[in-house]
């Protein structure tokens, strides 16, 4: 008899545990490359390797018992009547609701907790939290949520968490200790713990006085209202929750390391929803008061639904040959230009390099002996020695994410150019230390998709939101080597990927992914050519529908996000959306621009941005 498959016994196992924990016995268990989450009637976990380590395997039953836990214990009803409507209280009432259901599962069954002290170990590695020596407000989220696990858990933080939870401890504590120390009390009953939570941010300032629940029937009207506003219940997740890899996303190669270590070249990203490279395309956790708590007639965004929404892996859009055969192409067009780009590259390297080059302090009374100054004491026996000591200059840790405008009017020159500027900005960068992801952006269909087509089934309803599938295009991952997404760029030129733009949406999806970065200056750079369109849904709903959201993220992001973001517009004024903005009218000018305002950036010595996020006192 054949022997079976070591990673059958592993999906068979894990399959059988998640029923039993999450206490579903009716729920199918698939294992795909990719999200990680529920939706309906099935759970999607990712695939365990033929052969996996005894951590591998502790963090994969981590990630299943997250999960399960999430639907054993998680009311979605009861989250939405409780939850306020300010971003900062959403992140927070998201993180720690699920500490709250994993807590519960720890508690009674031994395995669990191991599982998943294993998974928050690595997780907090991975995001470096352990080399943090300064406070970020926009951590906060992420600070109160183990200092909530510490109280319910009545377990150490793991060492890769305690640097991080050091920093803001004495002020946390001063200020909402006691609230705190009442959510233990809590747990086992979500309405309670919601109205103790509630507490806990408000003792912190954190919760303005005109923030009210989210009143179940101020989402949506319609048959999709609760999947259209991002809906958490665990029969619509699909890795939209924000605490220790519940829901996770695929790596940068969209499939588990051959080897079943999760901690290869990949990394921990693949099981950490705040920073994974596959969330949900639709409205994200931290939309603001303009989508919400607003009647149903058009003056909110919305998606009507975001179930054929794809976030997507370039190589997964085409063949390797097809893929290689495109980028060949598109270096034979633009031959003749990379020299300039490449020489402009060159400049900014240098630049770069010369703001992380050290330095050195001379005529000090003690250190290394100067011996460029032992003339002067020859000359004059009684001078004294003079010394130098090595000074470091500062640098930010730094990310860079170029988003692309992958719509059909970028068709021809300008998405050409495009590609390639790319390719050598995450080139250059690359060797400076900087890491640099290229995300694209456009929908699956013209004028409305599989979205469109539900919409016309249910009679066409009022004022439907978005009515196209939206596709987030991945074409290089922050932490994937250039040499690696090189022939990724070439998918830009693939006949009929380009098609239209919602460019609001986008944003939000690449704001979030860096969010979840551990750098400390994160950089979005967005290259468009002109305002959203997406025929479908400007026909359905007022026409500034699309452009008035995406001014209102931008506001956004400008004004209470610590992430940098600029913009080039190719042939078309985007000074009117963006503070920071160029526009060019010949695509060929794309690379010099991409290169003179990231130098303009690294150049200037921004303050740190208000994020709304601050402790008062």
């Amino acid at each position: 008899m054949a022997t079976e498959d070591p990673a059958d016994i592993i999906k068979r196992a894990t399959a059988a545990t998640f029923k039993a924990v999450a206490e579903r016995g009716d729920i199918a268990v698939n294992f795909v490359a990719g999200g990680v989450g529920v939706s309906g009637e099935s759970a999607q976990l990712p695939p365990p390797a033929p052969q996996m380590s005894m951590e591998a395997l502790s963090k994969l039953r981590g990630v299943s018992d997250a999960l399960a836990l999430r639907l054993r214990y998680h009311d979605a009803q009861v989250h939405r009547d409780s939850m306020p409507s300010g971003p900062e209280a959403r992140e927070i009432f998201e993180a720690v609701e699920q500490v709250r259901c994993e807590s519960l599962g720890a508690e009674r069954l031994v395995g669990c907790a191991d599982n998943l002290t294993t998974l928050l170990t690595e997780r907090c590695r991975a995001k470096g939290y352990n080399a943090i020596t300064e406070r970020d407000e926009a951590m906060l989220p992420e600070v109160l949520a183990l200092m909530a696990r510490e109280r319910l858990t009545r377990q150490p933080l793991p060492t890769s968490a305690q640097s991080l939870v050091e920093l803001w401890r004495q002020e946390v504590e001063s200020k909402a200790g006691r609230e705190l120390a009442d959510l233990a009390g809590a747990a086992k009953d979500q309405a309670a713990f919601a109205e103790a939570l509630t507490k806990v941010v408000r003792a912190l300032d954190l919760l303005d006085e005109t923030d009210q629940p989210l009143d179940s029937e101020d989402q949506d009207s319609d048959d999709d209202g609760a999947d259209d506003q991002g809906d958490d219940s665990p029969e619509s997740m699909d890795g939209d929750v924000d605490q220790d890899g519940a829901f996770s996303s695929q790596s940068a190669d969209g499939e588990m390391p051959e080897d079943g270590d999760f901690d290869s070249e990949m990394g921990d990203e693949q099981f950490m929803p705040g920073d994974g490279d596959e969330q949900p395309a639709g409205p994200s956790r931290w939309d603001e008061d303009w989508q919400r708590n607003s009647p149903d007639d058009g003056s909110i965004y919305k998606a009507y639904t975001v179930e054929f929404d794809e976030v997507t892996q370039a190589e997964d859009l085409c063949d390797v040959d097809e893929l290689q055969r495109l980028r060949h192409q598109l270096d034979q067009q633009l031959s003749h230009l990379q020299g300039v780009v490449s020489r402009l590259a060159n400049r900014l390297q240098r630049r770069l390099m010369a703001k992380q080059t050290r330095s050195w302090d001379f005529d000090l009374e003690e250190g290394i002996l100067d011996a460029g100054r032992l003339s002067r004491v020859v000359i004059d026996p009684v001078h004294p020695l003079s010394f130098k000591q090595e000074k470091d200059t500062e640098f930010r840790d730094t990310v860079v994410t170029l988003l692309i405008d992958n719509s059909g009017s970028m068709r021809g020159r300008p998405i050409t150019v495009a590609a390639m500027s790319a390719d050598i900005l995450a080139r250059t960068l690359e060797r400076c230390g900087v890491k640099v992801e290229i995300l694209g952006f456009t929908t699956r269909s013209w004028k409305g998709g599989a979205s469109r087509e539900k919409w016309v089934g249910a009679s066409k309803p009022k004022n439907p939101g978005r009515l196209n599938d939206l596709r987030h295009i991945v074409y290089k991952a922050a932490d994937q080597p250039w040499r690696r997404a090189r022939k990724n760029l070439g998918l830009m030129l693939r006949e009929g990927l380009l098609k239209e733009n919602i460019d609001g949406e986008a944003l939000m999806w690449a704001h979030n992914r860096l969010l979840g970065r551990p750098e400390q200056r994160r950089v979005l750079m967005v290259i468009s050519d002109g305002a959203p369109v997406d025929d479908a849904t400007l026909s359905a709903n007022p026409g500034n529908y699309l452009e008035r959201h995406l001014r209102d993220v931008i506001n956004w992001i400008e004004n209470r996000s610590d992430v940098e973001i600029t913009a080039i517009g190719i042939g078309h004024d985007v000074t009117r959306y963006y503070k920071r903005a160029v526009t060019i009218v010949d695509a060929e000018e794309l690379g010099g621009t991409m290169m003179a305002r990231l130098a303009e950036l690294f150049d200037e010595d921004f303050d740190t941005r208000q994020t709304g996020r601050r402790l008062a006192g």
